[in-house]
């Protein structure tokens, strides 16, 4: 989705805390920074996730969407295009395929995992933002609360999970990344991810990058929202939109 990254980052601190709270009610924690590796500054991320010792990025904005393989230091080993008149949105592998979104044309594109090749198309039922695999079932968020579940064979919605903070919605959930049953989710236009339990939907916490974000913002202005979040395994990888760096941080 298009950026409103002046509502974020370019705000005083003090908005940037009051919008944070706005609808938060679980607990905050800071993130544990451990390490960080160099990201592109020209990838407006949508999609990350690791694929063995690799991570897998998919990325947005009409004619720069694209998917990419990339080592840990930054060395490009496969890339695809999407076609000018799509917005590419988050993304995730199962099996031998990649499946990735796009924003408005309610379309998802297949490839296959490697090398990259287009294999085929399906549609989605609503805007397309983020993308993980759980339970036999592709886990699609949208902008709402509402978290779709996507069967594999038809790709019909089998099913769907509303998340809530306190019985109240959590809406704006955004990239998605799964550990067990444990689901993160980027909340579009703050600084924070929420951590939900599934299958329940509910929020038990915040983690919160607003101080982190201010931080790199001084020395990137040109940077956007956060957003990407990937797993390997042990730790969670997190960046943003044309954010230089992607940060290890520990599982909290």
């Amino acid at each position: 989705m298009p950026s409103k990254f002046s509502f974020v980052y370019r705000l005083s601190s003090i908005v940037i805390f009051l919008s944070s709270l706005a609808f938060a009610e679980a607990p905050r924690v800071l993130p544990a920074i451990l390490d960080s590796i160099p990201h592109e500054p020209t990838h407006f991320t949508q999609g990350l996730f690791f694929d063995g010792k690799d991570l897998i990025e998919t990325t947005g904005q009409y004619g720069e969407s694209g998917l990419y393989r990339r080592t840990l230091d930054g060395k490009i080993l496969d890339s695809a295009r999407l076609a000018p008149r799509y917005f590419g949105e988050g993304s995730i592998a199962v099996g031998e395929d990649i499946f990735y979104l796009t924003w408005k044309a309610k379309k998802a594109f297949i490839y296959s995992r490697k090398p990259f090749k287009y294999k085929g198309e399906f549609r989605i039922p609503t805007e397309g933002w983020g993308l993980t695999y759980w339970q036999n079932a592709l886990l699609m968020s949208n902008g709402s609360d509402e978290l779709l579940q996507i069967a594999l064979g038809g790709f019909y919605v089998m099913g769907s999970i509303r998340v809530t903070d306190a019985g109240k919605p959590v809406k704006n959930l955004n990239e998605l990344e799964i550990v067990g049953n444990t689901l993160y989710a980027n909340v579009w236009q703050t600084p924070l991810i929420a951590v939900i339990d599934l299958p329940s939907g509910k929020v038990q916490k915040y983690i919160d990058f607003s101080a982190k974000g201010r931080e790199i913002y001084r020395n990137n202005p040109n940077i956007d929202v956060l957003n990407g979040i990937a797993y390997d395994g042990k730790y969670l990888w997190v960046t943003g939109k044309y954010w230089p760096q992607i940060y290890k941080i520990a599982v909290p």
